[in-house]
């Protein structure tokens, strides 16, 4: 595991068992994460985007879920290994995350000034006075007002910025080394949306912490992103750095996710290019290329092997037949932001 390198998922398989059969959520999935970076994770909803999450987590079900195999480094540790009692100690202190949705995942018994500092006197060992003096400046640093008078606050007496805000609060109480965000703007409106990624980044450069982007909003991952692995079937299809997906991405995949993104400097006859077709039946995922039922550039080969990972250059890879040295020369759509070229 290289020194720079804080986490590291290497050919991670993860599945879950149901009365139709086993649905191979996450199919081999590798990368990594260095210390202080922000790494985006993009994708359909269904592409195992959380399912990774919640491996790193330990927070699969088991049963029905079940890690088949790979292994998932942090700091050198594999945490596939790890018991429920060794798990107990790495979340909150080290590897925190925020949730998809605040409302389910604040408890709704508990005030919210309680909900931070249980972790505080846990993992910290601090007492109640001064857990509750640094639950205060959690919740000042997240920017919620009168935190002194929120803290005896229960979740519902919050709007929903301000219990992603509280989420915040508590996942980065303890200064964890790596902070997960599982659709952390989910539903909320732009302008909260931006103040919490703002925040997000101030509290990344005052504790060091780096972060695990899980989000389908790719404006979102060109504000706050340093590196990009786009997600599709349970596989990673394409990384790199956010200017070479942006501007010069390689995987017919992604093209199809820039194609769709809303843009200001289309004209009224212009329209959205949605991705046609649907994503493969993961109860029986195709020998080949996921994306090759959809993809109008696919060949014979696409659909009866999968295509081994070519780097494009230091940090860029992509898994595609294209980029094989006999494959046909296509010239990519120039639709997404950026227009680059192949």
């Amino acid at each position: 595991m290289s020194e720079e390198n804080l986490l590291e998922v290497r050919d991670l398989h993860v599945s879950f068992h149901t009365y139709n059969g086993e649905v191979q959520s996450v199919r081999g999935v590798d990368f990594q994460v260095k210390k202080g970076e922000t790494l985006a994770i993009v994708g359909e909803s269904g592409c195992g985007k959380s399912v990774t999450s919640q491996s790193i987590m330990g927070l699969i079900p088991q049963p029905p879920g079940k890690i088949r195999s790979g292994e998932i480094l942090f700091e050198g540790r594999d945490l596939t290994r790890f018991s429920e009692k060794q798990m107990e100690k790495v979340r909150g202190k080290e590897i925190a995350m925020i949730f998809q949705d605040p409302m389910t995942s604040l408890n709704p018994t508990m005030t919210v000034g309680r909900q931070i500092t249980e972790g505080l006197e846990k993992h910290q060992r601090l007492g109640k006075a001064e857990a509750r003096q640094k639950a205060v400046e959690m919740l000042r640093l997240v920017g919620i007002p009168s935190p002194e008078s929120r803290m005896n606050q229960y979740p519902h007496h919050f709007s929903g910025g301000m219990r992603q805000r509280a989420m915040i609060a508590i996942a980065l109480a303890c200064a964890p080394k790596l902070l997960i965000a599982d659709e952390p703007t989910t539903a909320l409106d732009v302008t909260i949306q931006a103040q919490i990624l703002n925040r997000m980044n101030d509290l990344k450069k005052q504790l060091d912490t780096s972060i695990i982007l899980i989000t389908h909003d790719l404006g979102v991952v060109a504000e706050t992103a340093d590196r990009v692995a786009v997600m599709y079937a349970g596989k990673v299809v394409e990384t790199g750095t956010v200017e070479e997906i942006f501007n010069r991405p390689r995987h017919p995949y992604t093209w199809g996710l820039m194609g769709s993104v809303p843009r200001l400097d289309l004209s009224s006859r212009e329209t959205l290019r949605p991705i046609p077709g649907t994503p493969p039946d993961l109860l029986q995922p195709p020998q080949g290329c996921p994306f090759a039922g959809r993809c109008q550039y696919a060949m014979k080969i696409c659909k009866t092997q999968m295509p081994e990972t070519t780097e494009i250059s230091g940090f860029h890879r992509t898994a595609c037949w294209l980029e094989h040295p006999m494959s046909p020369a296509v010239t990519p759509p120039n639709e997404w932001v950026g227009g680059g070229s192949q």
